[in-house]
């Protein structure tokens, strides 16, 4: 099978597999594991932040710096289909007892005067304001990527109003990979950033949580609480420390797979409104009568290609390293079928 679904389907390579079963290995609760060292100390040296906590999924990295950043009753400003927000079980309020105000943004992305007008003033009716999470590349916004400036903007507002900023950049490297900053430049805008590796970098599993030395002692607290503390993790951390030496640059290829594949499904007559195609997402809209989202995608099942239907009308397809140039074609070739 072709699969589409997203890009947490791909396999370890040969190369990452020969990497993980060769790594030293200790147990990183006693932080005694030399990979999770390194693989912590490289991605600290890369942003230029003091400290980093390697963590089995995004979804806990995330949780642990909202958690970090929060105190029960406070309020969490986030654009109203962020993954934090909305595919996180809850955990906002299951773990920090924080509420959250949803902003209606573009492309899964929020402006600093939209966040201006949404902090609660010092009042005790209202809910404390402390944190704002951005994240790049937004999910449902189709990969979509902040334009930069509009972050430094972010970050200002944020430190004159004493918010704390997050940055869920679990698809980061792909951000990265389709601009012109650099990581260091995204480290001095955020007060602590989620990496995931188990996205476009091809891992297994794992994701990176960066602060301060400060912030990333109590999230490893934290990480504890929530069942995070993993032993010889170094396997795992292993993993990660490969796709950064050989799966980074790589990304470009998904991106130009998938802004290739989005021009001909937009030669399909069945295929209408698309999200613009930034990185390696594209999310389009299947109209007219011969097909919705759903029997689309059992078409394409039946000639060996998996998708994702996300409503009624919508379909994600994601490219990653596992799809190769002639899947590509494969695919082009059975779209023109239908």
């Amino acid at each position: 099978m072709i699969d589409f679904r997203s890009d947490t389907f791909t396999k370890p390579t040969a190369g990452m597999l020969a990497a993980m079963m060769q790594a030293p290995v200790g147990d990183d609760v006693f932080g005694e594991d030399p990979s999770v060292n390194a693989l912590e100390a490289r991605m600290a040296g890369l942003f230029q932040k003091e400290a980093a906590l390697f963590c089995p999924t995004g979804t806990m990295s995330n949780q642990i710096a909202i958690k970090c950043h929060t105190q029960p009753g406070d309020e969490v400003i986030c654009e109203k289909q962020a993954h934090v927000y909305i595919y996180e079980g809850g955990g906002i309020a299951f773990h920090s007892g924080a509420q959250v105000k949803a902003i209606e943004g573009e492309l899964g992305q929020i402006k600093a005067s939209q966040i201006v007008e949404c902090i609660n003033p010092d009042d005790v009716h209202k809910a404390r304001t402390s944190l704002v999470c951005l994240e790049n590349t937004s999910n449902r916004g189709g990969g979509s990527c902040y334009d930069f400036h509009e972050i430094e903007r972010i970050a200002q507002t944020s430190r004159e109003h004493h918010l704390k900023l997050h940055l869920d950049g679990a698809r980061l490297f792909n951000a990265l990979a389709a601009g012109h900053e650099t990581e260091a430049q995204y480290g001095a805008q955020f007060d602590s950033i989620s990496v995931c590796f188990n996205k476009g970098m091809g891992c297994p599993i794992g994701s990176v949580l960066l602060g301060s030395k400060a912030f990333i002692k109590q999230a490893r607290r934290v990480r504890k609480v929530m069942g995070g503390g993993m032993r010889q993790a170094g396997y795992m951390a292993a993993a990660g420390l490969y796709a950064l030496e050989h799966h980074r640059e790589r990304l470009k290829q998904d991106h130009a797979h998938a802004q290739y594949l989005s021009e001909e499904l937009l030669r399909l007559d069945f295929v209408g409104h698309m999200l613009p195609v930034e990185t390696n997402i594209i999310i389009f809209e299947i109209r007219g009568r011969r097909y919705q989202a759903a029997s689309f995608v059992d078409a394409l099942k039946s000639r060996g290609i998996l998708c994702l239907p996300i409503s009624d009308r919508f379909v994600r397809m994601v490219t990653h390293l596992d799809i190769h140039e002639n899947m590509i074609h494969h695919t082009v070739q059975a779209l023109q079928e239908l």
